[in-house]
């Protein structure tokens, strides 16, 4: 990398003086920061690691229940117990899609009949207790 960065440099400028100390200034400021290169950071970093802090700003402990039934304990950003998955429906058998789908329709209401008038008369029991 150091190398290129060289060569294109000398190529921009046309003396060599000026090549060579842009050359020995630009090495020296990517030397300070060679720490930071060495790193090998790539998409697999952020699911090895974890977050290094103490106290986490916005996130609360949650259960996150996938489809196939494990579950994983994850920081949410809102406060809930447990989030559970949808479940594929075309990956079930045909009779657990039937079960699955029966549940999911909307459940009839119960109609309560009209209630029978009484020919319950009060007064004829309080006129009883008067006595």
């Amino acid at each position: 990398m150091t190398v290129t960065i060289v060569r294109f440099l000398s190529y921009i400028t046309s003396s060599k003086e000026n090549a060579t100390k842009m050359n020995t200034s630009l090495l020296l400021r990517i030397s300070r920061f060679k720490p930071i290169l060495v790193k090998n950071l790539n998409c697999w970093t952020a699911a090895i690691t974890k977050k290094h802090q103490n106290v986490y700003v916005n996130t609360y402990p949650t259960v996150l229940v996938l489809p196939d039934g494990s579950s994983i304990n994850i920081e949410y950003n809102e406060p809930r117990k447990i989030i559970v998955l949808p479940i594929d429906i075309s990956k079930l058998s045909e009779e657990q899609q039937k079960i699955m789908i029966s549940k999911r329709k909307p459940k009839t209401k119960i109609v309560l009949d009209e209630e029978q008038e009484d020919d319950f008369n009060e007064m004829k029991y309080i006129k009883m207790k008067k006595r």
